[in-house]
């Protein structure tokens, strides 16, 4: 199965060869009818009638790239052997050839005047020439075979065009399903992300307006303000289960494992270090300042940017060792990540999008992330982060 499909690579490469290929059977055909057996055995094929057909073959080298005039041309060749040497004269197989070939790239309108032409002509002089009845059985049959020739050429054309648009069909069904299957998935987003603005919107406005009315008649109604948290409570809940069907609505069956994982925290740093030094970076950890409470976002981002540091010194820098210095200060977390990477020296392939990602992890809850190499090698991130996050002025 590998020959056949390396050689029509090999043909598809040259068009010349492909479109000659045609007069080979030809030319041994010829050879083969001109040979007689006599006396002694067979006789010497009439070479120059195998010439005269070898020569009719060449034009048929360039029947793809010009049908209509190969075709004239053949024609004219044959027609004319046919009634200056009518007692050497072949089967016309060029002329057939090349009218298969315009049958099968060219216009039907053209294929089918051409071919029509071409079988009158071709009747009309074996006829003239051997003295024969138009409707005689040698005439009919060279009528025949260039009907026959041009007929074939416009099935296979038919053929491969029906190919063509089945197989056009199956991939704009496939394109379409895909844009469907994609707009809908969109649509079903958006829909989700209204309901989740509906439920948060007003679920937090109820329990506002609750906590409000709670906090005025604490003293002067403790009774109603008890019915109030109470409502709270229920609102809370009710929003909450909200929230969760219509989150779920988001997951998938084949969610990866590591999709539905806790989010991690500075109090899983020893785990992430553990896996650096599993693959050969040592990895120190320093805590300096009382360990203050920090606001969830803080927690996640200083995590991430650690976990980006640590793998950018793993993945581009000659360094075999790494520090993470977490520095708690009054109102700000300062996180500091430095490798012993040494001057110059190589870095792998990076997109610098971890860096950007820092960037924009650090600004979203307010904070300032710079990076850069040290004057006595290595490379150094520093990060200052809130411990908590202020509300958005209004």
């Amino acid at each position: 199965m590998e020959l056949p499909m390396v050689w029509r690579q090999w043909l598809a490469r040259h068009d010349r060869i492909k479109d000659a290929l045609p007069a080979v059977p030809l030319i041994v055909i010829a050879a083969a009818a001109t040979a007689a057996v006599g006396k002694d055995g067979w006789q010497e094929p009439r070479w120059h009638e195998v010439v005269w057909t070898t020569l009719s073959c060449v034009p048929l080298a360039f029947r793809s790239r010009w049908p209509l005039g190969v075709a004239l041309f053949t024609l004219a060749g044959d027609l004319t052997l046919m009634a200056v040497a009518s007692h050497i004269s072949p089967a016309p197989g060029a002329s057939l050839i090349a009218l298969y070939t315009l049958a099968l790239l060219g216009s039907r309108r053209t294929a089918w005047t051409v071919g029509a032409a071409s079988a009158v002509a071709i009747t009309g002089v074996y006829a003239a020439t051997h003295s024969e009845s138009l409707v005689a059985g040698a005439s009919l049959l060279r009528l025949d075979f260039a009907i026959a020739a041009t007929a074939l050429g416009r099935t296979v054309r038919s053929r491969r065009e029906n190919l063509a648009a089945a197989r056009e069909r199956v991939e704009h069904a496939e394109r379409t399903r895909e844009e469907e299957a994609r707009r809908r998935v969109t649509e079903e987003r958006v829909r989700i992300a209204r309901d989740l603005h509906d439920v948060v919107a007003h679920h937090i406005t109820l329990v506002n307006a609750q906590a409000g009315v709670a906090h005025h008649l604490m003293r002067a109604n403790p009774e109603q303000a008890y019915e109030a948290l109470a409502h709270i409570k229920d609102n809370s809940r009710a929003a909450l289960d909200e929230l969760r069907a219509t989150v779920g609505l988001l997951r998938q069956p084949d969610d990866a494992p590591g999709a539905r994982a806790p989010i991690p925290r500075l109090a899983d740093l020893d785990t992430l270090v553990t896996g650096f030094e599993a693959s050969g970076l040592s990895v120190s950890v320093t805590r300096t300042g009382g360990p203050s409470p920090l606001a969830p976002a803080t927690d996640l981002t200083a995590y991430r940017i650690i976990q980006e540091a640590l793998t950018n010194t793993h993945k581009h820098a000659s360094a075999s060792r790494a520090s993470v210095v977490l520095d708690y200060g009054a109102h700000s977390l300062r996180v500091t990540v430095t490798d012993d990477g040494r001057p110059g020296a190589p870095k792998g392939a990076g997109t610098g999008h971890g860096l950007i990602g820092m960037h924009e992890r650090a600004t979203a809850i307010g904070g300032t992330v710079t990076a850069g190499p040290r004057p006595e090698g290595g490379f150094q991130v520093v990060a200052e982060l809130p411990l908590s996050l202020s509300p958005a002025p209004a």
